[in-house]
């Protein structure tokens, strides 16, 4: 196994999904279907991970990921994995707050991994690309929020048992040869003071004991009308990232993900993240329009007033899921582009 060379000043990487190809699946969904299964959606799954790894490469990107290509859904594609888990009698949930329903699995007995989770996409991963490697993982809050609980009674408990499976995962995905390894918690601009106490405590059990670096990506969700719609209720400054970041520069995850570029994020806030990396949200992912690299490099800029130049790494603000496939890889474009120009303008 090859070691990943050093990443450089302004390292560009995406937050975790990329557009699945029209012969994968459905298009332009966050749930979409599969178009075929068995060993030829297998193949398929990897034929998808490879194309974007080289689209990724090609467009400048520092850190590659898989885009979530072998997953259906960033949760559930974790959860397939888990024993003690009843797909088969979904039940209508609130989900982030009642902002929207969904029907979603139960819990009906005590958490267990049926075996690995991962394995093929990371080992795919790190056999096709010499550079830094992140895989993404839901984070533990998200996945109680997105689940029923039948079993357990008690939404703590019930964190940390994921915690304790989202852990062996993120060890053997370490073994594997990932470099980054991220949790989703977009339920951490939602329940924020849960987030600050038992959230962030959750999530270091889900990270314990690794030694790669470890990251947390917090979002205000995409890619349907409920969270457009929740975005439009938020006012002209979204605060949500005070109450939470404070009990992140305090833990022992390294790296922190966030929106900026079209959000209403006070960009000061990013300085209560002292001491962590910080991935600055450089790329909309709610808009088709396509940012400029001068677009890219001047948030760059304006993040720098608040991170060290060593400790920030443009990404996109979110996964590009839904969107249309040439419409992605233009953002990648993009991206890529705007980060060499920022290593030009702020070196």
């Amino acid at each position: 196994m090859q070691t990943p060379p050093a990443t450089p000043l302004f390292s560009a990487a995406i937050a975790g999904s990329l557009p699945k190809p029209a012969w994968l699946s459905e298009t332009k969904k966050l749930w979409p279907q599969w178009k075929t299964e068995g060993d030829e959606l297998k193949q398929a799954k990897a034929d998808a991970t490879l194309l974007w790894m080289k689209m990724q490469e090609d467009a400048g990107l520092d850190v590659i990921g898989d885009g979530e290509q072998s997953r259906q859904h960033f949760v559930h594609g974790f959860l397939e994995q888990v024993e003690g888990i009843d797909f088969e009698h979904k039940v209508k949930m609130g989900i982030r707050d009642n902002r929207y329903d969904a029907m979603v699995p139960q819990v009906v007995s005590a958490l267990k991994l049926k075996g690995r989770v991962h394995a093929a996409e990371a080992r795919l991963l790190r056999a096709h690309t010499t550079k830094k490697i992140k895989f993404t993982l839901p984070g533990p809050m998200t996945i109680v929020d997105t689940v029923a609980d039948q079993f357990y009674g008690d939404k703590v408990k019930m964190a940390m048992a994921f915690a304790e499976l989202l852990n062996q995962e993120a060890l053997a995905l370490q073994a594997d040869g990932v470099d980054i390894i991220q949790f989703d918690e977009p339920a951490f601009n939602v329940y924020m003071k849960e987030a600050a106490d038992w959230g962030v405590r959750a999530l270091e059990r889900a990270a314990q004991d690794l030694t790669c670096t470890t990251a947390v990506h917090i979002c205000y969700g995409y890619g349907i009308k409920a969270n457009t719609d929740w975005k439009e209720t938020l006012g002209e400054e979204w605060r949500q990232y005070e109450t939470v970041f404070p009990a992140l520069a305090k833990s022992t995850i390294r790296q922190v993900s966030l929106e900026c570029y079209h959000s209403h994020v006070p960009p000061h806030l990013m300085a209560l993240l002292e001491g962590k990396d910080v991935m600055v949200g450089v790329i909309d992912v709610a808009s088709d329009e396509i940012e400029t690299p001068e677009q890219v490099a001047d948030t760059i800029g304006k993040a720098l007033k608040y991170v060290p130049k060593n400790r920030l790494i443009p990404c996109t603000n979110c996964g590009l899921a839904p969107m249309d496939r040439e419409v992605a890889l233009k953002k990648l474009q993009a991206l890529g582009a705007g980060a060499a120009l920022a290593r030009e303008r702020y070196k």
